[in-house]
Formats: C-alpha cells, sequence, structure tokens
C-alpha cells in the first residue's frame, strides 16, 4: 500500500468508527426521569452512584451505590421524600470527588431543602474521621496518615454532620458488609 492508500483506509475505519459510536449513542436509554430534580417516578430505574460522585433521586426513587468495600456512602433524606447520596471513597478515582471534597459537594447538591436524616453506611473500620477534611492522597512525603485503630461511628457521624450543616442527632451510621447498597 502507498502513503495515500494507507490514509485513505484509515480515514475509512474512522468514519466507520465514528458511526457505529454515534448510533450506540442514540440507542442508548434516556436517563430515568427519577435522576432529575423534582420528578416523580414510581417505576423509575435507580440512579447509580459510583466512588467519588455525588446523585440524586425524587420522592419515590432509588439510589443505587455498587460494590461498597472500603467506601461510606451518605444519603441525605429530604422531607419531601427524596434521596441525595454520596458515594465516598478511600483514595480518589481519578476525575472523581475525594474524601475531603465529597461532603461539600453533597452539601451543595442538597442546597437549602429540609433534611429529615443522613444515613452513613459502609466499611466504618476503615474510615479515620479525618478523611473527610484531609483525604489520604494530601498527605505529603513523611506526613503519618492516620490509621483506625477501632471503628469510630460516633466520630464518622460527627464529621458527616459537621461537613453537611447538619444536626449531630439526625446521622446515624452502620458497619455493613461488602457489596452492593440500595436505598429507596
Amino acid at each position: 500500500m502507498n502513503a495515500i492508500t494507507t490514509k485513505i483506509a484509515a480515514a475509512a475505519l474512522l468514519v466507520g468508527a465514528q458511526f457505529a459510536a454515534a448510533t450506540a449513542a442514540e440507542a442508548a436509554p434516556v436517563p430515568a426521569p427519577a435522576a432529575v430534580a423534582g420528578a416523580e417516578s414510581k417505576t423509575a430505574a435507580a440512579v447509580r452512584i459510583t466512588e467519588g460522585q455525588v446523585g440524586e433521586a425524587a420522592r419515590g426513587g432509588t439510589l443505587l451505590y455498587p460494590s461498597v468495600t472500603s467506601c461510606l456512602t451518605v444519603t441525605v433524606r429530604l422531607r419531601d421524600g427524596g434521596l441525595v447520596g454520596a458515594h465516598a471513597s478511600l483514595f480518589q478515582v481519578p476525575g472523581e470527588l475525594r474524601s475531603d471534597r465529597i461532603l461539600s459537594g453533597l452539601k451543595q447538591r442538597v442546597g437549602g431543602r429540609a433534611v429529615r436524616a443522613v444515613e452513613v453506611k459502609g466499611a466504618v473500620g476503615a474510615w479515620d474521621p479525618s478523611y473527610f477534611t484531609k483525604a489520604i492522597e494530601s498527605y505529603g512525603d513523611g506526613e503519618a496518615v492516620p490509621v483506625p485503630e477501632a471503628p469510630d461511628p460516633g466520630g464518622i457521624a460527627a464529621a458527616v454532620a459537621a461537613g453537611l450543616g447538619q444536626p449531630r442527632a439526625v446521622v446515624t451510621v452502620q458497619d455493613v458488609p461488602d457489596g452492593d447498597q440500595t436505598v429507596s
């Protein structure tokens, strides 16, 4: 093949790939209405929140936190019945929120709406409450990263309450086994 033939073949492959991608994008499912603030749907699919993300489901919706192993999930139950959640990871997933930014992201998403309860679930024993104010990745060379010696549900509850600007009394903490978490 000469250089011109090679370039034409490469261009044809690129156009074919772009066409296939566009076709796949058009065939992709439309997000469920429960993912949109203010929408209601009893049959909507669960809103999936992966590590380092914040998401929301309207009243009647469901949040799905996949693969909660060393993570904590923080679910804010709004007085209007909606759910706002965050999937806090011990180590930052590229492009997502670090543990010391996740509560501010959640607080921003909740905004001024009235909160009924805050539920924290996951690997309580793996978390030092300070990870919500200084992520593991932010420690420099020679700095000691705090490692929990025992589960501290009270400390985690206090850190979450402070990070969200909510009373400590509305926050509960539960150690749950590894796996997916579904909240409705």
